[in-house]
């Protein structure tokens, strides 16, 4: 089965195309309009790989959390190319796309996504075979929290992810036994999405189409504004 990947929950992204046993094809591109971007990385892979959208037999997407208006986008375009294909959909939140690119390290893992607002989104996963697990629930909360977990921990931990990298100083000097991922990994895959969601396609555990919704966490910033404008009326 040919499976399209779709993860839009940071400001790059992400579409690849693959199989079960393989990534066929993978692009990551950033732009003004995230629609217009998710398009366009949509007809590089296929171009890119010669394959035709027909082809496609399931489609992935991430489900966050992150960005409000990526996630958004990211999630209609799949849902929208699933209903038109006919095919299964299966969303995956983005943490754990992320923590899966770095299951090779050997050691716990903490993924860790730029909330903005002085606030980082992350969850804590262990590598076993053929995958990870999720140690704990996911949580959106200041750099100072994720530091005081990973203290009571009191383990070595592989820091991955573009919050890591934005709050690396306080991270390092708060939490001696930590390590940060490269770069490279800052932002959830496409082709880790895949990858973890192809075998579920393959046994057919999918989601329903319209009960799929993007992982928020927390309420958008334009919702915060209107409640504190609530607020200070009422004050």
């Amino acid at each position: 089965m040919i499976v399209l990947g779709i993860e839009t929950s940071t400001p790059q992204t992400s579409v690849a195309v693959g199989t079960e046993q393989r990534i066929v094809g993978h692009t990551a591109l950033t732009g003004p309009s995230r629609r217009d971007v998710v398009i366009q990385a949509i007809d590089h892979v296929l171009r890119h790989t010669g394959l035709e959208l027909a082809a496609v037999g399931g489609v992935a997407v991430g489900l966050g959390p992150g960005l409000f208006t990526g996630l958004r986008v990211g999630v209609v375009a799949a849902k929208t190319l699933a209903q038109v294909l006919r095919v299964p959909i299966v969303g995956i939140p983005s943490l754990d796309v992320l923590a899966f690119g770095v299951r090779h390290s050997g050691r716990p893992i903490a993924a860790v996504i730029d909330a903005r607002r002085g606030e980082v989104f992350y969850a804590f996963y262990r590598a076993v075979p053929g995958g990870i697990v999720r140690e704990g629930p996911y949580q959106v909360a200041p750099p100072d929290h994720l530091v005081a977990d990973l203290e009571a921990r009191g383990e070595d931990v592989l820091l991955v992810g573009d919050g890591a990298i934005l709050y690396r100083q306080q991270l390092e000097e708060a939490a001696a036994r930590v390590e940060l991922a490269s770069a490279a990994w800052a932002h959830p895959q496409a082709s880790c999405l895949v990858e973890l969601a192809a075998p579920r396609l393959v046994r057919e555990e999918h989601d329903r189409l319209f009960e799929l919704v993007p992982l928020y966490l927390r309420k958008s910033d334009a919702e915060i504004a209107w409640d504190e404008r609530r607020r200070g009326a009422t004050a």
